[in-house]
Formats: structure tokens, sequence, C-alpha cells
């Protein structure tokens, strides 16, 4: 300080290190990082798929090896207080197929040539918020939801759907590039179709969209975190601001993992598939509660499996039931009788 006490006493230092390690470090903790995340990626290819059991009869393989073994059945049967959950009741019906033989690498741009249905789309959900608003208030005031605005918010999903089923959380099951329309496609392999409702209840139409769906919003936002953006702006020490994108989810994680396994095994693990399209069966259920589409309550139910299963149908039938054994002492041959 100054010998009067008073400010001004000002100080500029720097200080630096030269470190000829560095860089040889940088490249081996490098190195390190891509020995890991190869390994990382064989566990997860190899857990995703599996160990997939061998076909009975002597039939040969799809890929052309050697017939599996024939296996004997288990004579343990499961037991009868363990049954299967049955599908839930619900208006929405979503289909998918899985259309194999997949390419192994076509995945990886699948994303780029699906940006002219990304434009379409983005078009056509700004439609459908002003279409639902209307609807809203037919529902308000008539209790019914026109048939003509009911269509085209159907339209929108299906178009959804399908590139969602072929470009990212949908799955990427097929190699087939989904069409430009707002109808339903029978013969593509990703299908969804919402029964008309003939009344909605005026009620519920006030509430349901935003205070009833509310531990399912919880729920979907875990599920398609990967397909949505989370914005965060924050500012750094020189007072810029700065744009967080965030992403993140399960599904993302696990149709990842799925393209992973396509890439290095080209496989596509059936239980995973069966999983990823229950869980885009919940999304599109809670999509059409919170659309007003439905007054039907998405369950809180993951029906796995790519086939919808229509309710009402008989289950299968019932296994023969064989006769009681017969004592030994029961039967007694019958010689020829003698006429004295």
């Amino acid at each position: 300080m100054n010998a009067d006490g008073s400010a001004g006493v000002a100080v500029a230092a720097t200080v630096g290190v030269r470190a000829g390690f560095l860089l040889p470090l940088a490249l081996v903790m490098l190195g390190i990082g891509l020995v890991l995340t190869g390994i990382a990626v064989a566990l997860i290819v190899r857990g995703a798929n599996g160990t997939r059991p061998p076909q009975a009869g002597g039939i040969a393989p799809p890929d052309g090896g050697l017939p599996a073994p024939t296996v004997e059945a288990s004579p343990v049967a499961a037991p009868a207080s363990l049954p299967t959950h049955p599908r839930a009741v619900s208006p929405v019906a979503l289909d998918a197929r899985l259309d194999e033989p997949l390419s192994r690498w076509l995945w990886l741009v699948k994303w780029f040539l699906a940006i002219p249905h990304v434009i379409v789309l983005g078009f056509l959900w700004i439609a459908f918020s002003v279409v639902s608003v209307f609807a809203f208030f037919a529902i308000l005031v008539t209790g019914r939801y026109p048939r003509g605005l009911f269509d085209f918010n159907l339209g929108v999903l299906r178009w959804t759907w399908r590139v969602s089923y072929y470009a990212s959380s949908g799955g990427l099951g097929t190699d087939r590039y989904p069409p430009f329309s707002l109808d339903d496609e029978p013969d593509y392999p990703a299908r969804l179709d919402i029964a008309y409702p003939g009344r909605l209840s005026r009620g519920l139409v006030l509430v349901k969209w935003w205070l009833l769906a509310i531990p399912h919003y919880l729920i979907v936002g875990l599920l398609v975190g990967g397909g949505s953006w989370a914005w965060t702006w924050a500012r750094d020490t020189d007072g810029n601001g700065r744009l967080n994108i965030l992403s993140g989810g399960l599904l993302g994680l696990l149709v990842l993992v799925a393209g992973l396994s396509l890439l290095f095994a080209g496989h596509y693990p059936r239980a995973l598939f069966d999983l990823v399209a229950g869980l885009n069966r919940w999304v599109y259920r809670v999509i059409a509660y919170a659309a007003l589409m439905t007054d039907v309550y998405p369950p809180f139910q993951l029906d796995e499996g790519g086939a919808e299963v229509p309710q009402g149908l008989p289950g299968p039938p019932p296994p023969p039931t064989l006769p009681p054994p017969v004592a030994d002492d029961a039967v007694r041959p019958t010689g020829p009788t003698r006429v004295s």
C-alpha cells in the first residue's frame, strides 16, 4: 500500500507451467477411452441379443448353418397361480411389424432421409394444435368431436408414428420409406388407429388434458426424452448467454441399443423390439387422451409386442384332457363262448 494509506497499488502477475507430458498423456487417455467404448458396445450388443433358444425338430436356422439339435420340452408346467396379465382395453390400436431383414447401417442415416417428413410434420403439428383448440370448444358445447377434425388429427398421428418407426424412437423396425399420407396404409409395417367416440364428456374436457394426465406426462417425459428438447438459458462469467440443449430418455436409449445390435450383430433382438413397441403404445395412448380424442383413461400397463390384440376374441383352446387310466383288473380277456 502507499505510505499515506491511499489506494492505487496494482499488481499484475502471470504464472505459467510448461509440461511436455500432457500431449502423450492425452493420447494415452484417448486410447483407453476408445478401448473401453468398444468393450461397452460389445457388451451392450451381447446383452441385447441374449441367448437364442435352439429350434426343435432339426430345422435349419435362417442363416443357413447346421440344424439345431432337437430339445425335448420340459415336463414342468407354469403354475396356474401366475396367469398372464390380459391386455388393457383401449380405443388406441398401435401395430408394429418387424420388417426383417434390416440393413446394418441404414439406421445411421435414416434421420437425414426423414428430413422432408420432419419439415411437413412441423406444419401439420401446428395445424394439429389449432384443430385441437376448435375440438375443445366443440366438445364443450355439443359433447362430440367433429368427425372431420378427428380424422385429420388421427392422420397426423398416423404419419408421425410411421416416421418415428422408420427413423427414430419408434423402433427402427423397417427400412421402407414412409409414405407422405394422412390415410391409413394397410401394407406399411407401422399402423395406428383410434376408435371414433360417439359421445365425449363435457366436464372431462376441462381437466383431462392437463390435470388428470399429469401422472402420465411425468412417465412419458422419461420415455420420450430422447425425442424432445429441454431448453435452458445460462450466463457465463463474461455475461454472455449460453443455450443448452438437453436430451435423454429410455426409448432413445433402447433404440440406440437396437441400432448397435443391427450394426455389429446384424440382428434386432426380439425382446427389445417388443419392449420398444409397448412403450410407444403407452405414449400414443396418452397422446390420444390428452388430445381429447377419447375419454378412456390411459392404463398404467405395458402391453408389449408389435401386434395389437383385438379385445373380445376367444383365447387359445384349452389342452385336450386325457381319459383316466383304467386299472389292470378292470379289463379281462374274453375267450370264445362254448355252447353245450
